[in-house]
């Protein structure tokens, strides 16, 4: 017949009997005679819903069955009822510590077993629908948090585009700095002095924001940002303002979204806002250098965010080795001299130390998301 399925667990074929015909006219009723048999009944198809349990049996307990059945993932969540003779105190408090949901005890009367039975699959079938609701409400959220990460890394990168399609660079600088900064932060992920700041979910945010490092470009002038050679130094000091433009912008973007936001938004922003300090970070530090000579603020050593640290020398490698309009690639040798050449200037001596240890990761970086050779070809043609 359809419907919930008792198991009856007992050595006396009495009791099976009695059971049996008390409960097959409302439900499937299974049966064993010994805790071996319980075990194999119950993991087998079709699974009991509820099991009445006798305590005093030989070989396998009653007790050493719950335990087994516990154990195992397939068997944990079916609700035990103990039936035995006893009535002490003490040996329903061992059943019920052990998980039975209920205890019967022998002589019982038909109409309290019916309603127990009746109770506890009741119980069962409205926690098996809150499984399956909350099953269902993770598997959802889930999802929308899926959907909500890829509109936020769509929006992301089609800023980033929107940057370098005024520049002479391409998407492909992006993945690959994107997949330099990661690289560097994870190496550097258990050193004292960058520990804390790459710890948690910090790292996957900035190489989350390592694409916006040149935002604030959109500000500059085509021909300035477009010139296919040297800048003059007044070209140079406008173009030298785009880090502040970028971190204007983001800053911006957030008190305006603060302004809009209701209270109990903006008391959450911290959190919210986590990814755009950290864009901020990179878009206003990366011109920075280590020994204070850079811009657009001149900070000194320290003072530079980390996250704009690891931007700065993926940044300079990647546009050594990059074709450009006004320039050939320059040999990965070339360009790593150049790097150890800025260690302790340009760059953070550890910082340094991490390129040099994960070098062949970023020779394969470059190969993997070289630029086509179509493009090549097409600058060069543009040029002569």
């Amino acid at each position: 017949m359809d419907g919930p399925t008792v198991l009856i667990v007992d050595d006396t074929p009495q009791n099976l009997t009695v059971l049996g015909e008390l409960l097959q006219p409302l439900y499937r009723v299974r049966a064993a005679n010994s805790g071996e048999r319980a075990l194999r009944v119950a993991a087998t198809e079709p699974k009991p819903d509820l099991i009445l349990l006798d305590v005093m049996m030989p070989g396998l307990d009653g007790y050493e069955v719950l335990g087994r059945l516990r154990e195992d993932a397939a068997t944990r969540d079916i609700p035990v009822i103990f039936v035995t003779a006893m009535d002490a105190a003490e040996s329903e408090e061992r059943g019920l510590k052990l998980g039975a949901v209920d205890y019967i005890v022998k002589p019982f009367s038909p109409a309290i077993v019916l309603a127990r039975v009746a109770t506890h699959l009741e119980l069962k079938r409205a926690r098996d629908r809150l499984s399956a609701q909350n099953n269902w409400l993770e598997r959802e959220i889930s999802r929308r948090m899926a959907e909500n990460l890829l509109i936020q890394d769509l929006g992301i990168r089609a800023l980033a585009c929107l940057a370098e399609a005024r520049d002479n660079e391409t998407g492909l600088h992006i993945i690959r700095t994107q997949y330099y900064v990661e690289t560097l932060g994870r190496h550097l992920g258990n050193h004292p002095r960058f520990a804390e700041a790459l710890a948690g979910a910090r790292l996957e945010l900035i190489v989350k924001a390592a694409p916006l490092h040149d935002i604030g470009k959109v500000g500059i002038p085509d021909a300035i940002l477009l010139k296919p050679g040297p800048l003059d130094a007044r070209e140079w000091e406008i173009m030298k303002t785009h880090p502040s433009i970028g971190t204007a912008a983001i800053s911006k973007a957030m008190e305006e979204a603060l302004a809009d936001a209701s209270d109990d938004v903006a008391e959450h922003a911290a959190g919210a806002f986590a990814f755009l300090k950290v864009a901020n970070e990179i878009a206003g530090g990366h011109h920075e250098k280590w020994d204070g000579s850079g811009y657009p603020q001149g900070l000194e050593g320290d003072a530079i965010p980390v996250s704009a640290r690891l931007m700065a020398l993926a940044d300079v490698f990647d546009a050594l080795i990059s074709r450009r309009v006004y320039k050939p690639p320059m040999p990965m040798e070339k360009a790593t001299e150049i790097i150890l050449a800025g260690r302790g200037r340009h760059f953070d001596p550890d910082v340094v130390d991490a390129f040099l240890a994960c070098r062949d990761e970023f020779v394969d970086i470059a190969t993997r998301y070289a630029e086509p050779e179509h493009e090549h070809q097409s600058e060069q043609e543009a040029q002569a």
